[in-house]
């Protein structure tokens, strides 16, 4: 049985849901972003006692297909960007959700658009402006790697969008990043 979470968006996300799962003496046989796979049915007062576990710490068991398709494609965009070192120039984000979710990429672009009130390519945009001002904090890269890093063309493609997002160039951002920057779930 696989139940899909709402809002699961890093790795202590992972740990809270596996620690909860214990709690309830639940055995999982997986648990990853936004899934976790059980090797037998759950009773409903199972499903119902992980639904008020797991809404204490802000997740939601999806039941919908809808939404568990959408919180899938936000899962793999999150995955994509901030769990890899580099995003791979050659492959389009539209292959590696279609390659991942057996489903009509029109479809799934559809629903995400109606559904959440913005366009699959926007919510990676804003995924990888959170990923540019994390490395901008750190201060360990140079614009232009942290360009390459997150496959923008150039700095100056990076750069207008940034600014497009934030109001603030890269370099401006660098001087006033006391909290410019917003947890994963809150995107």
């Amino acid at each position: 049985m696989k139940v899909s979470v709402k809002n699961m968006v890093c790795q202590r996300c992972i740990l809270v849901v596996k620690q909860e799962l214990e709690k309830n003496n639940l055995m999982a046989e997986t648990v990853q972003l936004g899934e976790i796979t059980f090797k037998e049915e759950l009773s409903e007062e199972q499903l119902t006692t992980l639904k008020d576990s797991l809404s204490a710490h802000g997740f939601e068991v999806l039941d919908d297909r809808k939404a568990m398709i959408i919180e899938k494609v936000k899962n793999i965009i999150v995955e994509t960007i901030h769990g890899s070192d580099e995003i791979d120039l050659k492959r389009n984000f539209s292959d590696i959700i279609a390659h991942q979710i057996p489903i009509d990429y029109n479809y799934i672009s559809s629903i995400f658009s109606t559904t959440e009130g913005i366009t699959i390519e926007q919510f990676i945009i804003l995924q990888r402006i959170e990923r540019v001002k994390e490395l901008l904090v750190y201060n360990e890269l140079t614009l232009s790697e942290i360009a390459y890093k997150l496959g923008y063309s150039n700095v100056q493609h990076l750069s207008t969008q940034f600014k497009k997002v934030t109001g603030l160039t890269p370099s401006h951002f660098k001087l006033v990043k006391e909290n410019k920057r917003k947890s994963l779930d809150q995107l």
